[in-house]
C-alpha cells in the first residue's frame, strides 16, 4: 500500500496471543519480538487507521492450564487476566519509544498503571489517534481474551478484527502437521463453529456472528504482514456471515 491509497478500515481491532511476544523463546517477553509487532502496528496507524488491540497472557500464565493442574478456575483466570496486563505496559512501552501514543485500559481497576474501562473515554482516544490496548479481559473470569476481543471491537465499532497467528489463514487441520492441510479464502461463522475450526473459541465467534463482525486472520510472523492485509494484499482467511 502506498501512502496516497486509503486503508480499506477506519477502525480496527488487532488480537494476538500472548505466546506471539515470546519470539523463540520458552517464556516471558522478548523484547525484540515486541519492539517487530509494535513497528507493524505503527506502519498501519500511519496510514490514519484507529487501532485497538487485544493480547492474550499466555507466555505468562495460562488460566485454563493453571485450573487443570489443579488450581481454582476463578482465581486462576484472574491470574491470567494480570499476566495481559503485563504484556499490555510492554506493547505500550514498544509503542511509545516509536512516537505512537497509547493507551492501555484495563477491565480491572489498577489506577497505579492503567486506566479503567470507561467505553466513551476510550473512544475519544481513539478519535486522537491514540493507539488502546485493552488489557484484562472482559474482568470476567471464565472468559478467554478472544471473547474480550470481540466484546470491545463491538463496542468500539470496529469494523474489522484482525487476528494475528503463527499461520497465514484458517486451515481443515494443522498445517504444521499435515502437509495437505487446506487453506480457506474465507469461512463463515456457523463453518467454524461446526467444525471446530479454532479460529477463535465459541463465545466470541457467536458475538462476531450476532454483529456482523468480520474476523481475519493473517500470520503475523510475516514481514509487513498487517500492512499488507489492510491493503488487501497478502495470504489470510476472511470469517463473515
Amino acid at each position: 500500500m502506498t501512502d496516497t491509497q486509503k486503508p480499506a478500515f477506519r477502525r480496527v481491532m488487532l488480537k494476538i496471543s500472548g505466546e506471539a511476544l515470546m519470539g523463540n523463546t520458552a517464556f516471558g517477553l522478548h523484547p525484540p519480538t515486541v519492539e517487530r509487532i509494535a513497528r507493524e502496528v505503527k506502519s498501519v496507524h500511519d496510514l490514519g487507521v484507529e487501532i485497538c488491540m487485544v493480547i492474550g497472557g499466555g507466555n505468562i500464565f495460562r488460566g485454563l492450564s493453571g485450573s487443570a493442574q489443579g488450581m481454582e478456575r476463578t482465581t486462576a483466570d484472574y491470574m491470567g487476566m494480570l499476566a495481559t496486563v503485563m504484556n499490555a505496559l510492554a506493547m505500550q512501552s514498544a509503542l511509545e519509544e516509536l512516537g505512537v501514543f497509547t493507551r492501555v485500559i484495563s477491565a480491572i481497576p489498577m489506577d497505579q498503571v492503567c486506566e479503567p474501562y470507561i467505553r466513551r473515554r476510550a473512544v475519544r482516544h481513539l478519535e486522537k489517534q491514540r493507539v488502546c490496548i485493552f488489557a484484562a479481559g472482559t474482568g470476567n473470569p471464565y472468559f478467554t481474551t478472544d471473547t474480550a476481543a470481540t466484546l470491545r471491537a463491538n463496542e468500539m465499532s470496529c469494523e474489522a478484527i484482525f487476528k494475528g497467528t503463527k499461520v497465514d489463514g484458517v486451515y481443515d487441520k494443522d498445517p504444521k502437521k499435515f502437509p495437505d492441510a487446506k487453506r480457506y479464502e474465507t469461512v463463515t461463522y456457523d463453518e467454524v463453529l461446526a467444525k471446530h475450526l479454532g479460529v477463535m473459541d465459541a463465545s466470541a465467534i457467536a458475538l462476531a456472528r450476532d454483529n456482523s463482525l468480520p474476523i481475519i486472520v493473517f500470520s503475523l510472523d510475516e514481514p509487513g504482514g498487517l500492512r499488507g492485509i489492510l491493503a488487501g494484499e497478502g495470504t489470510s482467511t476472511r470469517v463473515h456471515g
